[in-house]
């Protein structure tokens, strides 16, 4: 009886302990509950894995950056595009400074050839003037740019109609009409062409001013109908360089309405040279002739002395 008294007891203890939480402190367990449970079911909760390191992809030089890499990815991306396109081909770069030569003309007659006339040009392009750095000589690629543009727009007129109303007058007349055709186009510029004339003749300039020059006087002397190659080209051209150069110093103190007696200058000019040219020709074919002549009478004489 004692021992089934003592036995319930038992039991009844061990049924209290299941059911009444634990007051004593925590055991340092890993678990997170302290209920006496025979529970299986709920285990105990697992430790948190570390983080993984992440690792950079590798970078190659002159790769683009990817996709994942952001706005900014892609904007470096577009612009190292742009760069290199530029690179390869420069023509873009090329037509920027094109644009900013043919505004700066504009400014020409108020701040002459200058620098700051291809700033302003540049900000009329919407271009930064940092590009005006590019031109290893500022000024004078302003002057050398505006001297192609007046050779080519006096081509251009020539084929689109000019030639043919050429071929019906005399060559001094030809000549003249050239001439004077672009010298007009000086006209917006005489007051600061001295300036121009000055960078021209600096010795960095010289040889590029003299080609330009020369290729205007020989486009002259073809669009007036000369296709001859013997020593009289360089003689021509030569002469009509002269006549032209002394004509655009003449124009600068020109004050006659509409430069009126600068025309008249170039056509005596151009009239007296090939004047001359024909009385140079004309002494040589009579001296020829001349020498041709005595020349023949001495033979005669000769012939009769030895027949005696």
């Amino acid at each position: 009886m004692a021992s089934f008294l003592a036995a319930r007891r038992l039991l009844s203890t061990a049924a209290a302990r299941r059911l009444l939480p634990c007051t004593s402190p925590p055991p340092p367990a890993p678990a997170a509950l302290c209920w006496l449970s025979t529970d299986a079911s709920l285990p105990p909760p697992l430790p948190v894995p570390p983080p993984e390191p992440t690792v950079d992809p590798p970078k190659k030089d002159g790769a683009s950056f990817s996709a994942g890499s952001g706005a900014g990815g892609a904007y470096r991306t577009g612009q190292g595009a742009a760069s290199g396109g530029r690179r390869s081909g420069g023509a873009g770069y090329e037509e920027e400074q094109q644009k900013v030569l043919r505004a700066s003309l504009l400014h020409v007659p108020r701040m002459g050839w200058s620098e700051s006339a291809m700033i302003a040009g540049a900000r009329d392009v919407s271009v930064s003037p940092a590009i005006v750095g590019a031109f290893p000589r500022k000024e004078a690629a302003l002057v050398e740019f505006f001297m192609d543009d007046c050779l080519q727009q006096l081509m251009d007129r020539v084929d689109a109609g000019e030639g043919e109303l050429l071929k019906n007058l005399m060559l001094t007349e030809r000549l003249s009409r050239l001439v004077r055709m672009r010298l007009e186009m000086q006209t917006p510029y005489i007051s600061k062409w001295p300036q121009a004339l000055s960078i021209q003749s600096q010795p960095a300039n010289v040889s590029t001013s003299l080609k330009q020059r020369a290729v205007l006087v020989d486009e002259i002397w073809h669009a007036a109908g000369d296709s001859g190659s013997d020593i009289d080209w360089y003689v021509k051209r030569t002469v009509l360089g002269g006549i032209y150069s002394a004509s655009e110093v003449y124009m600068l103190t020109d004050n006659s309405p509409e430069f009126h007696d600068t025309w008249t200058f170039v056509n005596r000019g151009i009239k007296d040279a090939l004047d001359l040219q024909k009385s140079y020709k004309e002494v040589a074919y009579l001296t020829e002739t001349l020498g041709a002549g005595i020349g023949g009478s001495i033979q005669g004489v000769l012939n009769k002395v030895f027949q005696k």
